[in-house]
């Protein structure tokens, strides 16, 4: 049911890692190729994204259920999880709904515990519908100012399909994409306390909430890293050699 990618060695140490909305696998391939040597990278079209069904539900739950589905089709027993926005939200869940399957958890910039005021006021109000590749590309550059344009056009390809009528869209269900900020915006789930988990924030995002964060040191204390980062929310884009880095060193502890 859900189209996944895979990057590295088959025979790589394996780490799953998930996108955010509006997302799709591909966008950890240049962090996996270039950055996370000896790790078989799982990364998969989250469910409404990229290739993966489009059908519903597309609920926090529903996400979690389907990557369980996908660690029992490749016969994965337990691995680090990572996932950067909506993708840490489903991550949280996964390793609530199967610890024994989550070694570890790197939450990217999560987006999770939301304000309501703020998602209403952030998200795309209606689907995004350009006149052609041209536009949709001046669109996505300048949507992620400040990364490279080596990224920007992989992510036209990846991420843009053109329309009978000529136009071209983002590849996601925007229903799906929709339901995702609902989900983020519901009250916050955190990890389970036995998970040791690394919280990255972005300092130049709004989306981690000072409150997970105390509601995390709380509740996990000893199994819960924090870091910052001098970025937007993109950081892996934005910082793709220090969030390798930063990966690695805590996959190897």
């Amino acid at each position: 049911m859900l189209h996944v990618r895979q990057f590295g060695p088959e025979d790589g140490v394996p780490v799953l890692m998930l996108h955010g909305v509006t997302g799709h696998g591909g966008r950890w391939k240049r962090l996996a190729e270039e950055f996370l040597h000896g790790h078989r990278v799982i990364a998969p079209d989250l469910r409404g994204h990229g290739h993966s069904t489009h059908l519903p539900p597309w609920t926090l739950e529903q996400h979690a259920a389907d990557l369980l589905t996908v660690l029992d089709s490749l016969a994965v027993t337990g691995l680090p999880v990572i996932g950067h926005s909506f993708g840490g939200a489903a991550a949280i869940h996964l390793a609530r709904l199967a610890p024994q399957r989550v070694t570890k958890l790197v939450l990217l910039d999560p987006a999770i515990g939301l304000d309501p005021q703020f998602v209403l006021e952030t998200m795309q109000p209606w689907p995004q519908v350009f006149q052609s590749l041209e536009e949709a590309g001046e669109w996505q550059r300048d949507k992620w100012a400040g990364i490279s344009l080596r990224d920007v056009e992989e992510e036209l390809l990846e991420n843009f399909v053109q329309t009978g009528d000529g136009r071209w869209m983002p590849r996601y269900s925007y229903a799906a994409a929709t339901t995702a900020w609902s989900e983020m915006s519901r009250a916050a789930q955190l990890p389970p306390p036995t998970t040791h988990t690394m919280l990255v924030t972005a300092t130049r995002s709004p989306f981690v909430r000072p409150q997970f964060v105390h509601a995390c040191k709380v509740t996990m204390r000893d199994n819960l890293e924090t870091t910052e980062f001098d970025s937007g929310h993109m950081l892996q884009f934005e910082h793709p050699i220090e969030t390798a880095e930063l990966i690695m060193d805590f996959l190897g502890r």
